[in-house]
């Protein structure tokens, strides 16, 4: 059985009922398992040093052998696949669904955050070699573009890859053998999920053929999945906007865990 890990930082998880079958399925072995994160205090959209002590202490738990997927609530908590990748012992690819870039550099250095994780990774990760991020809003490239610019750090940008909004029907090129995947499921459009920033138009049978070309001879070190609804964003229904991302993740799982090269 592949490995499950769920974060939970705001208690959303609780209004999915499919969520909540795994975490009653919590098993004594591991290959389950549910952490309550709510209490973290430091962790909402900017990660503190203590916070990712106690992060980083949860993923140790799990072991570190990242092989599974992962659930950490909204993409506020993107960042946690910074930390999960620096468990990565081999060189990999990083690939990214999210129609945000998540490269901006840091206000204050060595703060990491939802919005510049990936940044993070590049600078400070010895076994990452190349990033495809899938899905991104076309003006928001040109943006980080000139914000890596004038930071002077376009070096970056050789290292990554995009695959723009515009250009979904392309699959990505030349990724390495290992790759390790995140979804935030802002990628999607508003008619698959419900999430706490503005959404793209990937459809999720895109993102299934899309994976599965991914997985086509390679090896997968690890799959995130974030993207929830804010608890507290209003939606003017709120059940609907549970019950879809309750489906949308039931239906995430069982592609996943049928996927080729995921150990």
């Amino acid at each position: 059985m592949i490995k499950v890990t769920i974060q939970d930082f705001t208690g959303v998880y609780a209004e999915q009922p499919f969520m909540q079958e795994l975490r009653r399925s919590t098993t004594a072995d591991g290959e389950i398992r549910w952490f309550d994160c709510t209490q973290i205090d430091g962790s909402d959209c900017y990660c503190d040093d203590e916070a990712q002590a106690i992060l980083g202490q949860q993923i140790e738990s799990v072991g570190n052998n990242t092989i599974g997927i992962h659930f950490f609530d909204n993409g506020n908590y993107h960042y946690m696949s910074k930390l999960w990748t620096d468990c990565v012992q081999e060189p990999f690819d990083l690939v990214v669904f999210d129609h945000h870039p998540d490269m901006q550099p840091p206000r204050f250095e060595g703060i990491l955050s939802c919005g510049g994780w990936i940044k993070e990774v590049l600078d400070h990760n010895k076994f990452v070699q190349n990033v495809t991020v899938i899905g991104v809003a076309d003006h928001l490239v040109e943006e980080i573009r000139e914000d890596l610019t004038q930071a002077n750090a376009t070096e970056i940008l050789d290292r990554v890859q995009f695959v723009k909004e515009s250009e979904l029907k392309k699959h990505p090129e030349n990724l390495s053998s290992n790759i390790y995947l995140s979804i935030d499921k802002d990628a999607l459009s508003t008619a698959e999920a419900a999430t706490n920033w503005d959404q793209g138009s990937l459809t999720f049978e895109q993102l299934t053929a899309t994976l599965t070309h991914l997985a086509q001879n390679r090896k997968i070190l690890g799959i995130d999945i974030c993207g929830e609804r804010a608890r507290d964003m209003g939606f003017e229904d709120t059940a609907a906007a549970d019950a879809l991302n309750n489906a949308l993740n039931e239906k995430l799982f069982r592609m996943l865990t049928g996927l080729h090269g995921i150990q």
